[in-house]
């Protein structure tokens, strides 16, 4: 199906048609004829680079074709989430998300509680300066401040980016239930299995459109490298008709038709380049003895936090383990354990006599940004045999889909999908058996995450992984194992399903203790009512002082009188939203 063709009962929020776009004499897009219907929900996946914030930075016309138009319904109200999360400096929470509305007002509206509580917000601080958060706090401001707005398009640029487990599986159910378009690019495949009704692929300046979510998009894609398998059996075939009737002698070729000439040499110019892949096997490994990691006894703190509390555990050879847990706890301190990059502030941390570890960090910090790739990769090894074959450093890089043109970049201008395909072809070449990855998926397309899938499930050492993303941790993983706070490592047989639902049930176990201490609900919520209608009473009666006020302007007595009166009234309705707000956060 054609991206701009007609949905049945949908009326097209935004339209684009025959659009292009390049940056210089990369052309991202072009003539690209699409539309989004209301309340429809379709993820955007392709190369990094192939142009996908680019369509969404032309959906919302943040940003103008070079030629072609995009056209919005009349009074469409878009929200939007990039994928740097850009806030406004020096803003609160409160400022972003309920902008200048009076508490009692936002705080009961169901939607907007809804959105701070499954965010986790007021967790945060909703007085805090936006300033002085971390990347997921920030990333989960910038969503809270799209989803309060109720608007008719949401277009959200990697929202997935900096969210556990939990969040993601909070937004995508919220995402399901909302009325309303979205347009999502994401990595998360889980996420646009969940969310999405159809999918777009950007690559070579097209857009290519699917029915379903993330599943069906990849069957429909192998149905379509079947077709063209088939397509290019027979094209090779009259390639090689068309190359023999050529290459007869030179009085036959002058006197053939032109066209047929041309025919062939546009078949010669259509054969498709070599497909980059990262290589799908290790390099090598060194061989492991019984004891890979054991922790025995062992405490890890951050400040007045215990991460770890008296942890005893083993890491074997061959283990795949999972780890999942909330933000901050203690998820990349345990893989530093591991990589014996952190010391434990009691217990004992027993490492094999054989082990050779590496560890990708989420910074990739470790990268030489003054070298050039080829440079990076004989740094660590100048060769490797793979297969029965030595491999230059040059034909390993192609390998980790780097062309020859893009081996003399300077690390530092690489993007972050690429950045971390460098550091893992790196730490490869180490040959290490021990391999710990933190959140290995960050800035990688769906693509190159399938191929690095690959090459970690045939990969033959201990791993163990740190991942928010679920397909992820369920290809590569045997086992999983969840920080939840309290300082201990329990195994889930269940995966994260189990995580979840451990999760969920604490939440609720919390939240009836909460309700046992809170007396009679019934009377509280009539209070509420009360409180309700005297802070209403009172915002009338602040409009109708300072309209007074105006009109009695040079009679000094009588505006004396009225502004005593108002800050009176002032004061009355603070205190009443004060205690509003305290009464409705004690009965939810």
């Amino acid at each position: 199906m054609a991206p701009g063709a007609p949905r049945a009962n949908t009326v097209n929020l935004v339209n684009v048609e025959q659009a292009s776009k390049a940056y210089g004499t990369t052309v991202v897009l072009d003539r690209v004829s699409l539309g989004i219907g209301a309340g429809e929900r379709v993820g955007v996946v392709g190369r990094n680079g192939g142009g996908k914030s680019t369509l969404l930075r032309l959906l919302g016309r943040d940003e103008a074709p070079d030629s072609g138009r995009v056209t919005h319904v009349g009074g469409l109200r878009i929200a939007r989430v990039d994928q740097r999360g850009a806030l406004e400096a020096g803003a609160t929470v409160r400022q972003l998300v309920v902008g200048d509305a009076a508490e009692f007002e936002w705080a009961g509206d169901a939607a907007v509680r809804q959105v701070l509580h499954g965010l986790g917000l007021p967790g945060v601080g909703l007085d805090v300066g936006v300033d002085r958060l971390s990347g997921g706090e920030r990333r989960r401001v910038a969503l809270a401040a799209a989803l309060a707005q109720q608007a008719d398009l949401l277009v959200l640029d990697e929202p997935t980016n900096h969210l556990d487990i939990e969040g993601i599986t909070w937004l995508a159910g919220y995402l399901q239930t909302r009325r309303g378009a979205v347009v999502v690019v994401t990595h998360d495949r889980w996420f646009l299995d969940a969310v999405c009704q159809r999918m777009w692929e950007v690559g070579d300046g097209q857009v290519r459109a699917f029915d379903g979510g993330y599943a069906a998009y990849v069957l429909a894609r192998a149905e379509r490298a079947r077709l063209a398998d088939t397509a290019e059996a027979r094209r090779q075939n009259l390639l090689r008709k068309e190359l023999a009737w050529l290459r007869r002698g030179p009085p036959a070729r002058t006197s053939k038709p032109r066209f047929r000439i041309d025919a062939a040499e546009a078949l010669i110019a259509d054969e498709p380049p070599a497909r980059q892949s990262v290589q799908l096997q290790a390099l090598a490994q060194r061989r492991l003895g019984k004891t890979v990691v054991d922790l025995e006894d062992v405490t890890v703190r951050v400040g007045d936090r215990t991460l770890l509390d008296h942890l005893t555990w083993q890491v074997g050879p061959g283990d795949r383990i999972g780890v999942v847990g909330v933000n901050g706890s203690g998820k990349t301190h345990l893989l530093r354990l591991l990589a014996g990059e952190l010391e434990p502030a009691s217990g004992v941390v027993r490492v094999g006599q054989t082990v050779h570890a590496a560890h990708l960090s989420q910074e990739v910090r470790e990268l030489p940004d003054r070298l050039r790739v080829i440079e990076a990769v004989t740094e660590v090894r100048a060769s490797a045999e793979l297969d029965g074959v030595e491999l230059s450093a040059g034909q390993l890089a192609e390998r980790f889909g780097f062309a020859n043109d893009r081996q003399w970049t300077l690390v530092g201008d690489l993007s972050g999908g690429e950045r971390r395909r460098l550091q893992l072809l790196r730490l490869l070449l180490t040959q290490p058996n021990l391999l710990l990855l933190d959140e290995p998926t960050n800035d990688l397309d769906t693509d190159t995450l399938a191929e690095l899938e690959d090459l970690l499930d045939g990969w033959a050492g201990t791993l163990v992984v740190v991942s928010h993303d679920r397909y992820l941790l369920e290809r590569v993983c045997d086992t999983t194992v969840a920080l939840f706070g309290d300082g201990a490592l329990p195994n889930l047989p269940g995966g994260v399903e189990e995580y979840l639902r451990r999760r969920t049930a604490a939440q609720a176990t919390g939240a009836d203790e909460r309700r046992e201490n809170r007396g009679d609900t019934r009377a509280a919520r009539k209070e509420l009512d009360r409180l309700e209608r005297r802070v209403a009473t009172l915002t009338r009666r602040e409009g109708q002082l300072h309209e007074q006020l105006a009109a009695h302007s040079t009679d000094y007595e009588r505006t004396a009188e009225l502004d005593a009166e108002l800050r009176g009234v002032t004061a009355e309705r603070a205190a009443a939203e004060d205690e509003w707000l305290a009464l409705a956060q004690s009965v939810e």
